[in-house]
């Protein structure tokens, strides 16, 4: 689907796509918010879903708890405009910029998955890391948007 990998200079100074898919074929994206450039969330994406992105100009995501493709705010309603598709230097990661309105990235129902703070110093034990909500309010419910879907976060 894209361009064979065969020549570094072409990887990194070329004009060409040649995604590098991991070996269970996937490729770490981090989304963002094209207005304010928060980061959003983290995902992955198999060459399909990076098609599906490419060409629809909405994030479409693989689901490694799931096992399936995950055309983000289907079900929700905030879906992410792709906005622009930037790969780093090698192509083995990308980074998204989108449009969600007023609306939310995060199935826990904040706007950004990134709603908590790790404070720095250091740790003497476990319950004294404790961390800062930097969001303090969710956009959403999510058993009322998302009902009897299972929940994607597995222990």
């Amino acid at each position: 689907m894209f361009k064979k990998r065969d020549n570094i200079k072409e990887v990194e100074e070329g004009k060409y796509l040649e995604p590098k898919f991991d070996e269970n074929g996937l490729i770490p994206v981090i989304t963002s918010d094209f207005r304010t450039g928060d980061i959003l969330m983290h995902g992955y994406m198999n060459e399909e879903a990076l098609k599906k992105t490419i060409e629809t100009k909405e994030a479409h995501y693989w689901s490694r708890s799931r096992k399936k493709i995950w055309h983000k705010g289907q079900i929700s309603g905030f879906v992410q405009k792709i906005k622009e598709i930037r790969i780093d230097d090698d192509q083995d990661s990308i980074w998204i910029s989108v449009d969600i309105g007023n609306g939310a990235s995060c199935h826990v129902g904040y706007r950004s998955c990134f709603y908590r703070s790790i404070p720095l110093g250091k740790i003497n034990n476990v319950e004294e890391l404790k961390m800062e909500f930097k969001e303090k309010k969710k956009i959403f419910d999510p058993k009322k948007i998302y009902k009897d879907e299972p929940n994607p976060t597995k222990l």
